[in-house]
């Protein structure tokens, strides 16, 4: 077993103590810092990324789900970062074959003259992907439409299109990022949160001092670089840089809701590019749930744990209903997420502006003492942002130049994986399929369900994969295992809730935790859950 290459928190503390100064320092355990840790440390730099929760605790893992170049962003005229996306998108699939697939895509049309426009925009999307596209757009008659989707309303209905895009598991995507990232030699450590920045003569930052939330030890840490991935909390850190350009974001949120499949039975995806709030609505099949969303609401603080509002929960709903023939209600809601977007707000737009009307492109910026920090973005570019980031930080440390080579490196479970069943519940797992299963042959009662297979479901979340989420996933809590490593909690909050208690023992024998851990354990994530799980008591 390549255990060199797994996460593992008690060798990454010795690590850490061993070495005196690194290359860089990553600040967050997102999409983008994990991108990052695993383009400088692909570099060959010494590298060491700092995330004060779990990896994607955040934004990264409450996204849509998908790999796409942006249609909407076609309607922006922002050409570049469509064309930028959908180059990112087709090198995911060549590099996470296990994690990323092509999904197919309907927009339904209601207008000739808006289903002229859409043709038109969705031709330029196929021709800006080039060789890397998914494959060509088509038109589909009303009946055809109906056959692909037999619950939605044939009202108005004209005919729709079809069209490629990818769809991915955002927080698994996480975690073999970072497990690929200690491949090449970076340490990342999970629960190890940043109070404040070195600073050596000149004002010039040369470390940062953390605190190991699990044994309350405190850290110096130097390094040649300091690097902000932070998101939406990338002004805490530009605070304790004191820097006198405060960085303005602006949080939106996006909520989702999960529904059953007899809402909406089609292996196809559905989008309804204008919606009453501006935005595209998805309705997605995923892990044999329908993902549908997103909302984009303007907030005023930045939270760890965002919770859907209600106005969002019944937009939502209005908008599904008003396309197909199901009704579902807040009672119908399997798991309701939401997450924040860190908008880099321009100081020329006003209080007004939407935040359907600000750019999805990251910015890069230096803070005069140094401090590199890496904003805005989404999943599907966090490679070419990293790309970015780790050039401008040798720039700004004084590095060795060494060219990134990310675009060729495979993502850990992509290594000498072939999908004999696409549709397996284990193709997330890549290679580490065989790992998890030879736990079993040993101990053939970790094969059993933690959920009762009489609920009809093909999601199995047995024991063994827990055993394996903590011993080679640094999965440190329950939420660990069922929001990111499972995905539980975001597919059904109550089966999450129900099963917590069997997640705990099990963790506990691992980490050598007693009874009471397991008591506050389950609580902590009961309260976490209810904020998921509709109607809310």
């Amino acid at each position: 077993m390549m255990k060199g290459f797994l996460l593992n928190r008690d060798r990454f503390l010795k690590i850490l103590d061993d070495i005196n100064v690194w290359d860089v320092i990553i600040i967050g355990g997102g999409a983008t810092g994990l991108g990052i840790a695993l383009d400088s440390a692909s570099r060959g730099y010494k590298t060491l990324l700092l995330e004060q929760s779990d990896f994607s605790k955040g934004t990264s893992s409450r996204s849509t789900k998908l790999v796409h170049g942006g249609i909407r962003y076609l309607a922006q005229g922002n050409i570049k970062l469509v064309y930028e996306a959908l180059q990112e998108r087709g090198l995911l699939l060549q590099n996470a074959p296990h994690l990323v697939k092509i999904q197919r895509f309907v927009i339904p049309i209601f207008s000739w003259r808006m289903g002229f426009l859409y043709w038109s925009g969705l031709k330029l999307y196929e021709w800006l992907a080039g060789s890397l596209s998914f494959g060509k757009s088509k038109f589909l008659s009303k009946k055809e439409i109906l056959n692909i989707f037999p619950e939605m309303k044939p009202d108005k209905l004209k005919g729709g299109i079809l069209y490629y895009d990818g769809q991915f598991d955002d927080s698994r995507l996480a975690i073999n990022l970072a497990q690929t990232c200690v491949k090449k030699g970076g340490v990342l450590l999970n629960y190890f949160q940043v109070k404040n920045l070195i600073k050596k003569v000149g004002n010039k930052i040369s470390g940062v001092v953390a605190d190991d939330l699990e044994t309350k030890k405190k850290y110096s840490i130097y390094s040649k670089i300091v690097i902000n991935a932070t998101g939406v909390f990338s002004d805490s850190i530009s605070k304790m840089d004191q820097c006198t350009c405060p960085i303005l974001i602006k949080p939106s949120q996006g909520t989702h809701i999960v529904l059953k499949r007899s809402f909406f039975s089609s292996s196809n995806a559905i989008v309804i590019p204008k919606t009453s709030d501006g935005r595209i609505l998805f309705s997605v099949p995923w892990y044999d749930h329908v993902l549908v969303g997103t909302t984009d609401t303007f907030l005023d603080k930045c939270i760890l744990d965002p919770k859907p509002l209600e106005k969002e929960i019944d937009f939502i709903l209005q908008t599904f209903k008003k396309y197909f023939i199901h009704s579902p209600r807040k009672s119908d809601i399997l798991s309701a997420f939401s997450g924040l977007r860190p908008l880099v707000v321009p100081h020329h737009l006003s209080s007004t502006t939407s935040a359907k009307d600000i750019s999805r492109s990251h910015k890069l910026m230096i803070s005069p003492s140094g401090l590199v920090t890496i904003i805005g973005g989404k999943w599907t570019t966090y490679r070419k942002m990293a790309e970015e980031t780790v050039n401008k930080a040798i720039e700004i440390g004084n590095l060795n130049k060494v060219p990134s080579s990310t675009k060729n490196i495979k993502i850990y479970g992509a290594f000498s994986y072939e999908c004999k069943n696409p549709n397996s519940y284990w193709k997330k797992y890549g290679e580490d399929e065989y790992h998890i299963k030879k736990l079993i042959e040993e101990n053939p009662l970790l094969g059993d369900s933690l959920i009762s297979q009489t609920q009809n479901t093909s999601y199995y979340c047995t024991k063994a994969e827990v055993i394996w989420m903590v011993r080679h996933e640094m999965a440190r809590t329950i939420e660990d295992v069922l929001a990111r490593r499972f995905r539980l909690l975001f597919l059904n909050a109550k089966k999450a809730i129900d099963i917590a208690p069997r997640v705990a023992a099990l963790m506990a024998q691992e980490l050598s935790k007693d009874e009471e851990w397991e008591k506050s354990q389950v609580a902590a994530f009961k309260e976490l859950a209810m904020q998921y799980y509709y109607p809310v008591v």
